[in-house]
């Protein structure tokens, strides 16, 4: 059954948020003109030792791409001077790909003719002692977003096991309220991935034609419920390629800016995921976002929060994953399956996307110290 309603609304069901930081966010990516700053603006900004909102709005603009070398040197010396030499490996887990959304741009939309899958406990199991077996310590848990078929004591359940062979867990599943998150949180996990898609509300509505992610706030005060709920960590991002890519990095950092002022204790990070084909749509690209401009935006992350960690997924090439680590990039997936399962056995359902680079977690990590950088499988230890 098509759930339409108003795109700023919320369904019954789902906790509401007041709205001051999301109205802060959102009237800050209105004014946002990038249009207006010159070469002058880029170099003053790039002279001062903080940079402030306005300073990120800069290096986001059109005017600061004849300076991506000046960027990526600074860049570089922020990772370092907070992250060190380390680079944190992790792989995805898709445990369900069953979807009540119809976002127009995802291979797991619900009108998507896919083969749809979930795995059993058991095969949950499986599937993470084969990932174990490759030396992984971090694990991200996905599903598509359907409470019927994925519901939250299932996910629960996924996670507990998960904590059997994991010492770091992250969901990225459909937005929860702060008591379900409490729930996975006393169940064993970690960090919470939300991703806005875009942060115009209008392009949002069209993007979003039924089911529960249709509602622009709930999604967008996800991450704050997952702090509330106990989360040690949230991730924040939007699908670049979908609309304006600028206004929407803007408004990511700017969202990411203002969750840390409210919860100074909360591990931040990005993920900068670019439009990819998807099953049965091969036109699904991001014909705006090149490598240059991706770049761009990772480098204004880095450089107006620099204690946050920024992880580069495998929508992104070889290359490009391999000189973006340690310069902005503090995470990166290895071994990577996209369908439901497929690293014990035969994927059980189809793709969400498709990925660039499928490299084994030993050919990353040998990549990683011919880059003179530490793989780090694990970087938290509970006692």
């Amino acid at each position: 059954m098509r759930k339409v309603f108003d795109h700023m609304d919320y369904l019954p069901d789902m906790e509401q948020t007041e709205p001051s930081l999301m109205d802060a966010v959102l009237s800050a990516v209105k004014a946002y003109d990038y249009t207006q700053y010159t070469a002058a603006d880029v170099q003053r900004v790039l002279g001062e030792r903080v940079i402030d909102p306005a300073g990120y709005a800069v290096l986001l603009s059109p005017a600061a791409e004849p300076f991506l070398e000046q960027m990526a040197a600074r860049a570089t010396a922020e990772t370092h001077a907070r992250f060190g030499n380390t680079i944190c490996m992790f792989t995805p887990l898709y445990i369900a790909n069953y979807c009540e959304n119809e976002c127009v741009y995802c291979g797991f939309n619900c009108k998507n003719r896919i083969h749809r899958g979930k795995l059993t406990l058991a095969e949950i199991e499986r599937e993470m002692q084969a990932i174990a077996n490759t030396g992984l310590k971090e694990i991200l848990l996905l599903t598509g977003e359907s409470r019927d078929m994925s519901p939250v004591d299932y996910i629960g359940e996924a996670v507990r096991i998960a904590r059997r062979y994991f010492s770091t867990i992250g969901i990225e599943i459909y937005p929860l309220n702060t008591d379900e998150y409490r729930f996975l949180q006393e169940c064993g996990a970690d960090f919470v991935s939300v991703y806005q898609e875009t942060y115009n509300p209008d392009k949002y509505e069209t993007q979003h034609l039924s089911g529960p992610k249709r509602s622009f706030p709930y999604r967008f005060h996800s991450q704050e419920r997952a702090l509330q709920g106990g989360m040690r960590g949230v991730s924040f991002g939007a699908l670049l390629g979908l609309d304006d890519f600028r206004k929407d990095a803007f408004a990511a950092g700017m969202h990411a800016y203002h969750v840390q002022r409210r919860y100074p204790h909360a591990e931040i990070s990005f993920s900068c995921p670019r439009l990819r084909p998807i099953i049965n749509d091969a036109t699904v690209n991001p014909n705006d976002v090149h490598e240059t401009q991706l770049l761009q935006v990772l480098l204004a992350y880095r450089l107006f929060l620099p204690c946050a960690g920024i992880t580069i997924s495998t929508r992104e090439r070889a290359g490009f994953r391999d000189h973006i680590i340690g310069m902005a990039a503090t995470k990166i997936s290895a071994g990577v399956k996209v369908g439901v399962g497929g690293h014990d056995e035969e994927a059980k359902g189809d793709e969400q996307f498709e990925i660039s680079d499928d490299r084994s977690v030993e050919e990353v990590r040998n990549m990683i110290r011919a880059r003179g950088l530490q793989p780090v499988f694990t970087d938290y230890v509970y006692v």
